[in-house]
């Protein structure tokens, strides 16, 4: 059967159908959670302190969280991507793997770094600091699990630039900072900039590792997912409330990101 002078049964339209359904799984439960949203009393609902605490304390953490990425995680994507040294597929594996394993054991992994009785946790007394039970400890946490996305990001921009240029203006003398500055970061700004989107959204979802490293506490620790998974327990129509405003954030931010790298 043709149309077009095409077969109905294409690869293209094989992956069209294969892609309608995947992107139906992804809508079907979005569309769920919109059906019970209690519209009624949702306002009232959500401009409750507990959730506006909740809330202010999520985007807090997220945006700390991607500002000390960005900070640690542009020098590491450069070292691996520029630099070759033995160990380098084990160091990138390192890095990567707390996008792998259940965010959880990150808390638990952090806990045992800088717990009072981690490796840690004795310097760490010694010089004043507790990080455990924390909002210092959930914006670590939401930086240990949300990091690697973006160093991934930026190790691929920084792959695909062309390295012709930054030598061009090496030959001519230009210092390693001018050439950062005005050829290497330019010509990663998308990548820069996809990391981000995608590390911010990580770090706003976080949960496993916060609650394990920073506890459950409202107004200190408890960030939205947190105070979701408490809501679970007694009151369906606020977790719901609030994962719709969560979610919607997060999409917010993504179509806002997603608008900078497409229009520069």
């Amino acid at each position: 059967m043709k149309r077009g002078g095409r077969s109905f049964f294409s690869i293209e339209n094989a992956f069209a159908l294969q892609a309608t359904l995947l992107l139906a799984f992804f809508l079907l439960p979005l569309a769920g959670l919109l059906a019970r949203v209690p519209w009624a009393t949702a306002w009232e609902e959500l401009r409750g302190e507990r959730v506006l605490e909740a809330m202010r304390l999520s985007l807090v953490a997220a945006s700390l969280a991607s500002v000390i990425s960005l900070a640690f995680g542009f020098p590491l994507a450069w070292v691996l991507c520029r630099r070759s040294f033995r160990g380098k597929e084990l160091m990138r594996a390192l890095v990567l793997l707390p996008m792998v394993f259940p965010p959880v054991v990150g808390g638990v992994a952090l806990l045992a770094a800088f717990g009072t009785r981690g490796l840690l946790g004795g310097v760490l007394a010694y010089l004043g600091v507790r990080l455990p039970f924390t909002f210092a400890a959930a914006v670590l946490a939401a930086t240990f699990v949300s990091a690697p996305f973006l160093v991934l990001a930026l190790e691929a921009g920084l792959a695909s630039a062309d390295r012709r240029l930054e030598e061009a203006a090496e030959t001519l003398g230009a210092r390693p900072a001018r050439v950062l500055s005005t050829i290497t970061l330019p010509s990663v700004r998308h990548s820069i900039v996809a990391g981000l989107a995608l590390t911010w959204a990580r770090a706003a979802g976080e949960f496993g590792a916060t609650i394990t490293f920073a506890g459950n506490f409202p107004g200190r620790t408890q960030t939205m997912p947190l105070a979701i998974y408490e809501a679970l327990q007694t009151d369906m129509n606020g977790a719901i409330l609030m994962s719709v405003l969560l979610l919607g954030v997060s999409l917010v931010a993504l179509l806002v990101l997603r608008r900078r790298i497409v229009q520069p």
